[in-house]
C-alpha cells in the first residue's frame, strides 16, 4: 500500500478529526464520496481525509487536475480501494500496476477492438439490444412506471456480455438479473470493502472472513469465464473480445494473453463498462425530464434524422450526428461523473503547484465532483445546460476541466464504445417514448462500484407520429 506521506505535510481536513479513527465520523458509511465532497466544502483545492490507517489526498480545481494530467510527470496509482480490487480483476487493465507487463501487452493487442471499424461491427448488437429493452419496456407499460436504473443496468450488462464473449444473459425475459451479474456485483463489493478493513487492526483476519463469506460468489464468475475461455480455445474466430484475446498474438512479440489473464479482462469489461454507462444514461434521463426545452431539443434533433417512424434505429454513421443528445450526455457526466475519481502519482520526485512535495509512493485523488464543479471554470456548475459542451464553449475552457474517462495511457480504452452506445440508446428512447418523471421525486444517487440514481422511474408512453401528407 503506498504510504501517501506528502514529506509529512498537512492539509485541510474536515472538522471532528479524532484520535486512531481520524476523519471516520465525517464519512457517512451508505453515501461515502458524496458525504466526503460535502465535507470538503470550504477546504481548498487541495485536502485529506484520515480513515484509521489511510490517509487520503484529494485534488478538486481543474488547474491542479490539469498538472496531475501531465503524463511525463505522472502516471496512474491505485488507491486502497482499487488495490483491493486485484484480489478479483488481477492484473486487469483498469488494475494492473504500471510496470506490469500484461496491462502493455494487453492495451496494445486492444486497441484495434476499439477503433471506428470496430464500433461498426458492435454497432448491430448495439441496436438488437436496446430494441429488445424497448420491446420488453412496451410489454411492462400497463404495469406502471419503469425502473430506469436498473433497466439500464440491465441493457448495458445484456450489449457488453454480447460484445464481449458472445453470451445472451436473457436479461429482458427475467424479472430477476442473471446469476453471473448478482455475482460478480457482491464479489467486486467484497473486495471494496476489503479496501477499507484491512487498515483496521487485525484487518487481515476480517478480509480473510470476507473471502470465505464471499468465495462462492467468485468461484461462480471465475468457473463461468474459464468454462467460456477454454470452449472457445482453438477456435480461429475473432469477431468478439474473447476471440480477439484468444488468437491475437502481439505482431513484434507473438505474445499472447493467458487464459487467466484474458479471465481478468473480460472482468475488468463487465465491471467497467456496465454500471457506469447505465450510471450515464439514467442521469441523462433524469436531467431531460427535468427540462423540457432540452427534452424537446433532444427530440427534434433526433426526429429530423430518424423520420416520423418512432421504433426507427439508426445507422452508424448516423449516431455521430445526434450532437445535442451527446452534449446532454455529456452535461450529465459534469455534473455526475459516474466513476467519483482516479488517482495520480508522480514517477519521481517532484513539486505539484511548485509547493506540495510528492515522492513515488504518494499519490492524489482527482475528485471528479469538485473539478466538473470547479468554479474557477464552472459558470454556475450545478445548473443542468448542456450548451457547455458546444464546440465553441469548449475551446473556451482550460485542459482537463473534464475527464469523465480518466486520464493518459490509462485513461478507459472502451470510452468509445460506451460513448456510441450511450446516445445511441438515448436518441433512440426519446424518439420512440413520451417520458415522464414522478414531480415528488428528488435525486437520491446509490453508490455501488460506481453513482447511479436510486429509486428513479419514469412513465412511459409510446409516441405516435402521422406523417404530413404531401400534395
Amino acid at each position: 500500500m503506498a504510504r501517501n506521506d506528502w514529506d509529512g505535510r498537512q492539509f485541510p481536513h474536515p472538522g471532528h478529526r479524532r484520535p486512531v479513527i481520524g476523519d471516520l465520523l465525517t464519512v457517512d458509511r451508505s453515501r461515502p464520496i458524496q458525504s466526503m465532497l460535502e465535507a470538503s466544502r470550504g477546504l481548498g483545492p487541495i485536502w485529506e481525509l484520515q480513515v484509521l490507517r489511510q490517509r487520503l489526498v484529494f485534488v478538486g480545481s481543474a488547474a491542479l487536475t490539469a498538472e496531475l494530467c501531465e503524463e511525463t510527470r505522472f502516471c496512474k496509482a491505485l488507491p486502497p480501494a482499487v488495490a483491493a480490487l486485484r484480489d478479483y480483476a488481477g492484473d486487469g487493465l483498469f488494475t494492473a500496476h504500471n510496470d506490469e507487463p500484461n496491462w502493455q501487452l494487453a492495451h496494445e493487442l486492444l486497441v484495434p477492438a476499439f477503433t471506428k471499424s470496430a464500433m461498426r461491427s458492435y454497432h448491430p448488437t448495439m441496436v438488437e439490444t436496446a430494441s429488445e429493452l424497448f420491446d420488453y419496456w412496451d410489454r411492462q407499460l400497463a404495469h406502471g412506471p419503469v425502473d430506469v436504473s436498473r433497466d439500464m443496468t440491465k441493457l448495458t450488462m445484456e450489449t457488453l456480455t454480447r460484445s464481449a464473449f458472445s453470451q445472451d444473459f436473457g436479461s429482458f425475459r427475467s424479472a430477476e438479473p442473471h446469476p453471473f451479474v448478482a455475482a460478480m456485483v457482491t464479489a467486486l463489493e467484497t473486495g471494496r470493502r476489503k479496501g477499507t478493513v484491512r487498515t483496521l487492526p487485525g484487518g487481515g483476519a476480517l478480509a480473510w472472513l470476507l473471502d470465505r463469506r464471499f468465495a462462492r460468489h467468485q468461484d461462480y464468475v471465475d468457473d463461468m469465464l474459464d468454462d467460456l475461455i477454454a470452449a472457445r480455445t482453438g477456435s480461429d474466430d475473432q469477431h468478439d473480445l474473447l476471440g480477439i484475446m484468444l488468437n491475437v498474438a502481439h505482431p513484434e512479440t507473438g505474445e499472447r494473453l493467458s487464459p487467466v489473464n484474458i479471465r481478468y479482462q473480460i472482468l475488468t469489461f463487465l465491471v467497467a463498462g456496465h454500471e457506469t454507462t447505465s450510471g450515464a444514461l439514467s442521469f441523462a434521463l433524469h436531467y431531460l425530464s427535468r427540462n423540457p426545452e432540452c427534452l424537446a431539443r433532444a427530440r427534434d434533433e433526433v426526429d429530423g434524422l430518424l423520420g416520423d417512424d418512432p421504433t426507427a434505429m439508426p445507422e452508424f454513421e448516423q449516431v455521430a450526428k445526434f450532437r445535442y443528445v451527446r452534449r446532454v450526455l455529456d452535461e450529465s457526466l459534469r455534473i455526475w461523473p459516474t466513476v467519483p475519481g482516479f488517482a495520480r502519482g508522480p514517477r519521481e520526485s517532484t513539486l505539484l503547484a511548485d509547493e506540495y512535495r510528492m515522492d513515488p509512493d504518494d499519490y492524489a485523488i482527482v475528485s471528479l465532483g469538485a473539478v466538473h464543479k470547479d468554479p474557477e471554470v464552472w459558470e454556475e456548475p450545478d445548473r443542468f445546460d448542456p450548451d457547455r459542451f458546444l464546440p465553441e464553449n469548449v475551446k473556451k475552457r482550460p485542459p482537463h476541466s473534464y475527464k469523465p474517462f480518466g486520464a493518459g495511457l490509462r485513461a478507459c480504452i472502451g470510452r468509445q464504445f460506451a460513448i456510441h452506445e450511450a446516445v445511441l440508446v438515448l436518441a433512440t428512447l426519446v424518439h420512440r417514448f413520451d417520458i415522464q418523471a414522478d414531480p415528488d421525486y428528488d435525486l437520491r444517487v446509490t453508490e455501488r462500484l460506481t453513482m447511479l440514481p436510486e429509486g428513479f422511474e419514469l412513465t412511459l408512453r409510446p409516441r405516435t407520429r402521422t406523417a404530413v401528407p404531401t400534395t
